[in-house]
Order: structure tokens, then C-alpha cells, then sequence
């Protein structure tokens, strides 16, 4: 298995986005600008709108605040999909925490809670626009594989596309601690 010690820091707190914690997700929806997701910015009506939707909570959605040891409350992690087998997530750290080394340690929390708590799960999904480094080392240094690229996939508002890249992580993959190449040359 994965090397839990570097997650020991993060912790996932499930929320309750209609209830007690809606205050609060709404502030921070409304106030962090999240540079390299599709909407860089969220106005409150339209957070409210996808929290009264069930975007955080429904038989789809789950969401949680990422809690570290010595900082507090960091972000949040989406996980979406949640009645298909491969579920997917939306990971989004504050703009003060971004760049000092939490988002392997947040991912690696967010794959154990999916693999431990949801045994029908065999592999688990996320992406991320080409030009987000930073997100593509998370990846990869989580133990996660490149498995696609998709070439103008990524909307931008009032730019030119972006390719968006695809990762995933095999159950097997984090169980064993290894991982399972994508054979890319297999040309009949």
C-alpha cells in the first residue's frame, strides 16, 4: 500500500453543505479564485445554486474540508460520480495554502478515503488542464498515471482551449504501492 505517513497531516472532514458548514463553503467558494479550473471564479448565486442542487451533497456527490494538522482548514475535495464504478474528484486548496507541498499529501488522503470506504471501487479518475503543473506533479508523485490527453478539451472562459489530462490510480496500484503502466505502444 501507498505510504500513509506523508497523509498523517491532512484529514478529510465530511461537510454538511446545506446545513451547518453551508456558511462557510460559501465563503469559501465565492472568495478563493481557483486559477485553473473551468470557472475561475464562482458568484454566490451560482454557488448556491449548485449547493441547493446537490453538487456537494446528493447519491453523486460528496464533499469534504481538508483539515491540516498545524494550518486548519486548507480546501475542499469534491468526489463526484459516485454511482458509477470510477468515481472522479475536484480537489481546490485555498490560494494562501497553494505551492508549499499540501497537495500530494491531500490527494493521497482523498484516494485512501475512496479505496478503504468504497470497495467496489477499482480505480479512481481526475484531470486537470495541460499548463497545471504543479497539479500534474500532485499526480504523479501520489502515485497516479497519465492515461490521456485531450487535445482542446478544456474550456477557458474568454480564451482558446486547453488540453485537458487525464490520471488515474488502480486499486491494485494502491494497494501494492506499484504502478501499472498504460501500454501506449499496442498498435495492432
Amino acid at each position: 500500500m501507498t505510504d500513509r505517513s506523508t497523509t498523517s497531516a491532512i484529514r478529510l472532514v465530511r461537510l454538511d453543505p446545506t446545513g451547518s458548514d453551508r456558511g462557510a463553503l460559501l465563503l469559501f467558494l465565492t472568495t478563493e479564485d481557483f486559477p485553473f479550473h473551468v470557472r475561475r471564479t464562482i458568484s454566490t448565486a451560482d454557488a448556491e445554486r449548485a449547493i441547493d442542487g446537490g453538487a456537494y451533497r446528493d447519491d453523486d456527490h460528496d464533499t469534504f474540508w481538508l483539515e491540516h494538522d498545524e494550518l486548519g482548514r486548507i480546501g475542499i475535495a469534491r468526489l463526484e460520480d459516485l454511482s458509477d464504478p470510477v468515481p472522479l474528484f475536484d480537489l481546490r486548496i485555498a490560494g494562501s495554502h497553494r505551492g508549499h507541498g499540501l497537495g500530494v499529501p491531500a490527494l493521497l488522503a482523498l484516494t485512501d478515503h475512496v479505496f478503504r470506504t468504497m470497495p467496489e471501487v477499482t480505480r479512481f479518475e481526475g484531470q486537470t488542464r495541460d499548463d497545471n503543473t504543479a497539479m500534474r506533479r500532485v499526480f504523479a508523485d501520489a502515485g497516479w498515471v497519465k492515461e490521456a490527453h485531450y487535445r482542446e478539451g478544456w474550456p477557458v472562459a474568454g480564451g482558446s482551449p486547453r488540453a485537458s489530462v487525464g490520471y488515474g490510480i488502480l486499486r491494485r496500484d494502491w494497494e501494492t504501492g506499484t504502478t501499472t503502466p498504460v501500454p501506449w505502444d499496442d498498435s495492432p
